[in-house]
């Protein structure tokens, strides 16, 4: 996952993020301030998921990003 293309996409990638673990609310999405660390936190501590599967899911929504800008070429 490039941190960098996060944090370029921070709006979308959140919301992608909220809708795959549906109980996260805006308020907890804000406190990460933009660090993904913090959301990755977040989501384990809210959902008792392992670090492996959110970095997993969340390297998921980044290739989705990809494919959608390739698709834009």
């Amino acid at each position: 996952m490039n941190k960098e293309q996060i944090k370029g996409r921070w709006d979308e990638f959140t919301a992608r993020v909220k809708k795959q673990w549906g109980e996260l609310t805006d308020d907890e999405v804000r406190q990460a301030e933009g660090n993904v660390e913090k959301l990755m936190a977040r989501v384990q501590q809210k959902y008792g998921d392992s670090r492996e599967s959110v970095a997993a899911k969340f390297n998921e929504i980044m290739e989705g990003f990809e494919d959608e800008d390739k698709d834009k070429e």
